[in-house]
C-alpha cells in the first residue's frame, strides 16, 4: 500500500488529522511532510503497525497513548497509560515558574511532587541547568516512565518513590506540583477517565486532598526563601488560596490565569 492508500483508509476510520499523526509518526516524518510521498510504498510491518494504532484509536484511547509520546515545551516525552498525559495548562505553570525564577535567582533545589512522565521537573532542569532537580511519585511505574524522559532528555535529576513527603528528606527552594485534584463526583470525559490513571487524577470528595496533604508537612521541606507553584482545578482558586494563607502566611500568593482566562495555577513565595 502507499503512503496515500493509507491516508485514505485512515480517514474512514478516525479522525483525519489523527490517521496522519499515526502514520507520520511511523515513517519519521512530519505529517506535512506526507503529502510529498504519497505515491511510495509503505513495507508491510508498518502497514501492520498503522492499522493496529487505528483499532487503538477507534477504541477509544487517547492518540497520545497510541502515539507513545507527547511534545511538551518543545520537548518529546514518553507517555503510557500509567502517567498522566501532560497538557497546555501544565505548559503555562512551566512558563510562570521560570518567570518566578527569573526573581529568585539563588534559587538551587527543586523538587516536583507526583512528578509522572516528569513533564514539570524535567523541562524546569532543561531550562534552569543550574538546579538540582527531584521528581517524586508513589507510582514506582510513573518515575520508571519519568527515568526513561530524563534518559531520552540527557537531563540529570533525582527521583523518590514516596507518598508525597513520606519519604522525603531534606530542604527545597522550590517546590511543584501538578496534584490530583478532581473531586470525586466530579464528570469528566470518558476518554480520560476511561483511559488515564484514577491515581492521577481524582483528589478527593473536595479535590483538595492532596493539596493538604503537601501543605501539612511542607514547613520541614521548605527553605527559609522559597517558591510554591500548585496546578489547580478553574473552581479551586480560593480554596488553595486560603490553605496557603493559612499555612504561610508570611508567603505573597498569586493566582495565574491560562490562555483561556481561567485560574489554573497558584503561585506563593517568600524571597
Amino acid at each position: 500500500m502507499t503512503v496515500e492508500d493509507l491516508i485514505v483508509d485512515g480517514k474512514k476510520k478516525v479522525h483525519s488529522t489523527h490517521a496522519k499523526m499515526l502514520l507520520a509518526d511511523l515513517l519519521n516524518k512530519n505529517p506535512l511532510e506526507l503529502t510529498t510521498i504519497l505515491d511510495e510504498e509503505v513495507p508491510e510491518e508498518i502497514v501492520k503497525q498503522y492499522q493496529e494504532k487505528l483499532t487503538s484509536l477507534q477504541q477509544q484511547k487517547p492518540i497520545q497513548y497510541v502515539l507513545g509520546n507527547v511534545n511538551f515545551y518543545g520537548n518529546l516525552f514518553k507517555v503510557n497509560d500509567k502517567v498522566l498525559i501532560p497538557r497546555f495548562e501544565t505548559e503555562e505553570l512551566v512558563e510562570n515558574t521560570l518567570k518566578f525564577l527569573d526573581l529568585f535567582e539563588n534559587a538551587k533545589t527543586l523538587i516536583d511532587l507526583g512528578c509522572g512522565s516528569g513533564a514539570i521537573g524535567i523541562t524546569l532542569k532543561k531550562k534552569r541547568p543550574d538546579l538540582e532537580v527531584t521528581l517524586l511519585d508513589i507510582s514506582q511505574d510513573a518515575l520508571d516512565v519519568a527515568k526513561e524522559n530524563a534518559t531520552n532528555l540527557e537531563t540529570n535529576v533525582n527521583f523518590i518513590n514516596s507518598n508525597m513527603w513520606d519519604n522525603v528528606e531534606g530542604t527545597f527552594d522550590v517546590i511543584i506540583s501538578n496534584p490530583p485534584y478532581i473531586k470525586e463526583d466530579e464528570e469528566i470525559e470518558d476518554i480520560v477517565k476511561n483511559n488515564e490513571p484514577h491515581l492521577a487524577l481524582y483528589g478527593g470528595k473536595d479535590g483538595l486532598d492532596y493539596y493538604r496533604m503537601i501543605l501539612k508537612d511542607i514547613r520541614s521541606h521548605l527553605n527559609s526563601s522559597y517558591l510554591i507553584g500548585f496546578e489547580i482545578g478553574e473552581s479551586q482558586k480560593n480554596e488553595v488560596e486560603q490553605l496557603l494563607k493559612e499555612t504561610l502566611p508570611e508567603a505573597l500568593v498569586i493566582t495565574k490565569k491560562d490562555l483561556q482566562n481561567r485560574d489554573r495555577m497558584v503561585f506563593a513565595y517568600h524571597f
